[in-house]
C-alpha cells in the first residue's frame, strides 16, 4: 500500500484555492470507486497559531492511498482526472507529488 501526498500550490488568493477544492469535491466519489484506491482526501492548513507550524495558505495537500504505482498511474490517466486538471489549470501554479511507503514493516 502506498501513501501519496500531493501538494497543490494554487495562485495566491482564497478564491483560487476554493475553486480547486470545489473541483475536487465533484470528483472525489468517482475517484474513491477506482480500482486500487483506498483513500483520497484534500487537506488544508489548520490555523493552530503555534510557532512550530509551517503553513502554506495557498496549498492543498491531497492524501491518497493506492494499492500500487500502477493504480496511481491509471488514476492519473482517467477521463475525470484529465477533465479536473483542465478545469483547475488557471488556478494551480504547480504540484509536488510524494509517493511514500511504510518505513518500518
Amino acid at each position: 500500500m502506498l501513501t501519496v501526498i500531493a501538494e497543490i500550490r494554487t495562485r495566491p488568493g482564497q478564491h483560487h484555492r476554493q475553486a480547486v477544492l470545489d473541483a475536487f469535491a465533484k470528483i472525489i466519489p468517482t475517484v474513491l470507486e477506482e480500482e486500487g484506491c483506498f483513500g483520497y482526501a484534500p487537506l488544508v492548513d489548520h490555523n493552530a497559531q503555534v510557532p512550530f507550524q509551517t503553513t502554506a495558505p495557498d496549498s492543498i495537500f491531497m492524501v491518497e492511498k493506492w494499492e500500487s504505482v500502477a493504480h496511481l498511474e491509471a488514476h492519473l490517466a482517467t477521463a475525470h482526472m484529465k477533465s479536473h486538471s483542465a478545469a483547475v489549470k488557471d488556478d494551480v501554479l504547480d504540484i509536488h507529488i510524494h509517493i511514500l511507503e511504510d518505513a518500518i514493516k
